[in-house]
């Protein structure tokens, strides 16, 4: 058995712009934020489910599936350009003085990406245990389907294209090039000291959790969700 207290927060605002109430549209079968919820609330690591939202709309849907709202995020903090570690502080300070209670990890679920399952939950927790003393936080990752070694691209000053990385002796394949990988917003788990006393989250020590290739997709667009669809159907709803 583990000996940390675990903060678990999704973080939802009520003010997407790409697909209207993102949030909470029908998934499925259920609304969106209502299968993260689900997923945490399968582990025998994490004690409760908390949300972060703005939406009253949001909190009445995250109630009826089980999770806590302690409090409804301020609107200076539910902007499209608002900073997600400065919501994760938020959510800390706000839930350990309703509380009374500290934790030792923050742990964000990432409710537009919903491809994940038990096992992953679970496996990014025992992971970071596991190495307690190296990273002050993990993330999700899964290997990047574009190398900035060989086939990703920016403009120079003269607006031409040229390679990301401009280093000599470029790889000629992608098989020869630098491992690098896609940060996937999924899970983030993060030491709570260096939650409350940082205000970026690669000014840490980050470690990365491997995911399945197809898990690396989120909803961002009507594209997107007809992607996650047919994936969530075909390799999460058929194996829970």
């Amino acid at each position: 058995m583990h000996k940390y207290k675990i903060l678990c927060v999704i973080s939802a605002r009520g003010g997407s712009k790409g697909i209207k109430n993102k949030n909470i549209i029908d998934f499925c079968g259920k609304p969106l934020i209502a299968w993260s919820i689900l997923q945490a609330q399968k582990s025998k690591i994490i004690d409760n489910v908390y949300i972060s939202t703005d939406s009253k709309k949001i909190a009445k849907i995250s109630r009826k599936y089980g999770a806590k709202i302690l409090f409804l995020r301020n609107k200076k903090l539910a902007q499209k350009n608002t900073s997600k570690f400065l919501v994760w502080k938020d959510a800390l300070n706000k839930i350990e003085k309703i509380n009374k209670k500290k934790y030792d990890f923050f742990f964000d679920l990432d409710c537009t990406n919903p491809l994940r399952n038990l096992k992953d939950i679970d496996g990014i927790l025992r992971f970071t245990f596991s190495k307690i003393e190296k990273f002050d936080s993990v993330i999700t990752i899964a290997k990047s389907r574009k190398n900035p070694y060989f086939n990703m691209l920016e403009k120079n000053n003269k607006r031409f294209l040229k390679i990301s990385k401009n280093i000599k002796n470029l790889p000629t394949s992608r098989q020869t090039s630098p491992e690098v990988y896609d940060q996937v917003a999924s899970m983030y788990l993060i030491k709570s000291n260096f939650l409350r006393n940082k205000s970026k989250l690669y000014d840490g020590r980050v470690g990365g959790y491997l995911l399945k290739d197809y898990q690396n997709f989120d909803i961002d667009s009507h594209l997107d969700y007809k992607i996650i669809s047919y994936l969530f159907k075909k390799y999460y709803l058929r194996h829970s």
